[in-house]
């Protein structure tokens, strides 16, 4: 049993790690610059994807 929830929790680990790192940066003024009308919705629905991805490995992570 304890290296079943062992492997899970490795699982979590790189899986939290690998979103982390796929995140797009936000920059040194944490996004409040913003950009061009243009880029208002280009990759935003990817970015919510692997935000709420991560937030939820991240719960995983503390269970």
């Amino acid at each position: 049993m304890e290296m079943v929830v062992l492997s899970i929790h490795l699982l979590v680990c790189v899986s939290l790690i690998g979103l982390v790192l796929l995140q797009r940066s936000e920059g040194g003024a944490l996004g409040m610059g913003g950009g061009g009308s243009g880029s208002l919705m280009s990759g935003r629905g990817a970015a919510d994807a692997l935000a709420r991805m991560t937030s939820v490995a991240g719960g995983f992570f503390l269970v």
